[in-house]
């Protein structure tokens, strides 16, 4: 085990780097810089751009220098240093940007994915367990609806219920009365007022795919030949479903942990969006638009690492839970 942990580490080193080089050359992709968008709005404006203003500009955040010494400025200050750069957008450290936002991103995603966890994990298993009965096809109905419908569209359909049917402020993380106040339980259950609802449509575009793979893959094993022989001895049915084909079926459903993580962090940019939610979602939709480098490269960058993380702990996982993965690393 311990082999293959290190061996797995040694080879998150090369790939960590070559999706920084990719994430940073996402950024260059689209034609000119952030200063081509600069001078676009003062054109707008109607203001003269004077080309000595745009050289200094040019000069300060080393664009006039070629796409690997600016790569390799960015990645060697975020490995030693810990420093992300600067965002032209706000003017500001993109680590103190990113620190702002992180706890609500960081809140909002971990309780929307456990919560999404243990329902998908609870109606796999009875959706599979009672197959073609009412709930069953209850259960499935959501799902199809919670893959097919797009997150925004749910969001945009569930302010309109909240503020036309209930009367509540929708929107934004606090009431009007609230934004400005001091932190106090009344401030605490507004904000949680507030969240419920992005929650909750964060939860239901995750949770209907993962109940539909645990479902189809626990029939699989409920029809093979060792749980046939286990019912035939007389084992009853809660245990010989939770002790054999339940974990069997699990590893799907481990295996996405590896897509979890990484959206903790991005936290859903069009729900967020449309939510108004001061996550790093709309933060990385700003900065894709206005080419602010350092800022989108950051968050695509970390995005990036976590995806390579969560595949190591879902690796990991598999290998706890499964014992034929743990035979394959011999």
């Amino acid at each position: 085990m311990l082999k293959y942990l290190l061996r797995r580490v040694a080879m998150m080193i090369p790939t960590v780097f070559a999706v920084s080089l990719v994430s940073f050359l996402v950024i260059q992709l689209p034609p000119g810089d952030y200063l081509t968008t600069v001078m676009v709005n003062l054109q707008k404006e109607g203001q003269v751009v004077q080309p000595e203003q745009l050289l200094a500009l040019r000069q300060r955040y080393a664009l006039d220098q070629p796409l690997i010494v600016q790569y390799w400025t960015w990645i060697s200050n975020i490995i030693l240093h810990g420093d992300f750069g600067q965002s032209f957008s706000y003017a500001r450290p993109v680590s103190d940007l990113l620190a702002e936002r992180m706890p609500l991103t960081l809140g909002l995603g971990i309780s929307s994915f456990m919560i999404g966890w243990v329902v998908a994990l609870a109606a796999g298993i009875y959706s599979a367990a009672r197959k073609y009965g009412v709930l069953d096809y209850i259960i499935t109905v959501l799902a199809f609806l919670g893959v097919a419908v797009p997150g925004f569209l749910v969001a945009l359909v569930g302010m309109y219920i909240q503020f036309q049917f209930f009367g509540l402020s929708v929107g934004g993380m606090f009431s009007s009365g609230y934004a400005e106040a001091n932190w106090n339980l009344g401030k605490l259950l507004d904000l949680l007022g507030h969240l419920w609802l992005p929650a909750f449509v964060l939860v239901m575009g995750g949770v209907g795919g993962t109940i539909r793979v645990l479902r189809a893959n626990l029939l699989d094993e409920l029809g093979k030949p060792y749980v046939v022989a286990a019912r035939g001895r007389g084992l009853d049915e809660r245990s010989l479903l939770l002790r054999y084909p339940v974990r069997v079926a699990l590893n799907p459903f481990i295996a996405t942990i590896g897509w979890a993580i990484p959206a903790i962090f991005d936290g859903e940019v069009l729900v967020s969006t449309v939510f108004g939610l001061e996550t790093t979602g709309p933060l990385l939709l700003r900065a894709l638009q206005s080419q602010d480098m350092y800022l989108a490269g950051s968050v695509l960058f970390i995005v990036c690492v976590l995806t390579v993380i969560g595949t190591l702990i879902s690796d990991i996982l598999l290998a706890v839970v499964d014992p034929r993965v743990r035979a394959g690393m011999a």
